[in-house]
């Protein structure tokens, strides 16, 4: 290992030539408002318009954010030829037909769209829109933003350099308490294609698609509607030996019940010739806590390295997604999150909700 590393952790996202093609926003709830528009703005990020099925909301996030235009339809929007990049951000059981209604316009000036995750609610609606996408041949790009905590990234490139050596164990324990949306009552899942697609997409972004999958999971007892995954825990199976594995307690004790909290995020990944552990501040959303990553390596002889930076998760990381697709966009290559690449992502949730409710080991690939 060399000092090159410690240096340069590629934990920042490369950003496109100038402020990249205008964007246009198909939502304007309180990610869009708070992370999305926030992030873009930091970024320099154009964006051109937005449009949501609550008009006033769209009007009062554009007022706040200097978005110049309003549009009254999905329609009107993709009818302004300035608008190249639409990002859609809307509930997960609507966005396929946003997506669709997209790639069927008659105006071909959109090039690229940035989809939430998760993608589709299967894989095989999933696979539906990656193929539509590629027909028409329009870049599609998945906002899985925790790939883009600093934290996240910069242990990737760390795994990349061979810092480590070998994988041998890499964990997430969160222990916080989301705030669902009223959209979340209609789904076939909760926790694992809202919560835990997060940490198995970045556990993938780590160590690539596992050979088995071993999971359990049991209802929130604060989350009155009715749903079949809340507390998730899972084991992800390499066959290079390695194992992932994620505790996404939802609950995390009666907390706003009135008792004391214990909230957070944190990983460690453990190799042959080092460790790295790591924070990501998520929990304490809306105040800025800065993601955080403490290594060491047999080389370093018991010293610790703790780079740190300003940046966190929310809202800083929601400008890599989109950077990623407006850099694929000018060098017409895949983007770094494809909706192909995704696929996969879907899949590893599929496997989970399998093996939690059917109470067996699932082998990844008859999934995938």
């Amino acid at each position: 290992m060399t000092d090159t590393i410690h240096g340069n952790l590629g934990h920042r996202h490369e950003m496109p030539a100038g402020r990249g093609p205008c964007i246009g926003v198909v939502g304007a709830g309180f990610i869009v408002r708070d992370c999305h528009l926030v992030a873009y703005a930091d970024a320099g990020f154009q964006v051109a318009g937005i449009t949501s099925r609550t008009p006033e909301l769209a009007r009062e996030v554009a007022q706040l954010r200097g978005i110049p235009r309003v549009h009254d339809s999905l329609g009107s929007m993709l009818d302004d030829p300035e608008i190249q990049i639409i990002d859609v951000a809307v509930p997960p059981l609507t966005q396929p037909e946003i997506i669709r209604s997209i790639l069927a316009h008659p105006g071909k000036h959109v090039r690229g769209i940035l989809a939430q995750k998760p993608l589709a609610m299967s894989s095989a609606e999933g696979k539906e829109l990656v193929e539509a996408c590629e027909a028409a041949d329009v870049l599609l790009q998945v906002n899985q933003n925790m790939r883009y905590d600093h934290s996240v990234r910069a242990l990737r490139s760390l795994i990349n350099h061979g810092t480590f050596g070998d994988p041998v164990l890499a964990t997430i324990e969160m222990r916080a308490v989301p705030h669902w949306m009223a959209w979340a009552k209609d789904g076939p899942s909760l926790s694992t294609f809202i919560m835990s697609i997060h940490h198995l997409d970045t556990l993938r972004y780590w160590l690539g698609n596992p050979a088995r999958v071993l999971a359990s999971t049991r209802p929130d007892p604060r989350t009155k509607f009715e749903h079949r995954d809340g507390l998730n825990l899972y084991i992800l199976e390499y066959e290079n030996g390695a194992r992932a594995s994620s505790w996404d307690d939802v609950w995390a004790g009666p907390v706003q019940e009135g008792a004391a909290s214990e909230l957070f995020v944190r990983w460690r990944f453990e190799g042959t010739e080092g460790m790295a552990l790591g924070t990501i501040g998520w929990p304490e959303w809306p105040s800025h806590s800065p993601s955080t990553i403490d290594y060491t390596t047999i080389a370093d002889r018991g010293d610790w390295h703790r780079p740190r930076w300003p940046e966190a998760w929310f809202p800083d990381a929601f400008a890599g997604p989109m950077a990623g697709l407006m850099r694929a966009l000018e060098t017409g290559t895949r983007p770094d999150i494809s909706g192909r690449d995704n696929l996969d992502t879907l899949a590893l949730c599929e496997a989970v909700m399998t093996a939690a409710l059917e109470h067996r080991v699932v082998d990844f690939e008859s999934i995938a």
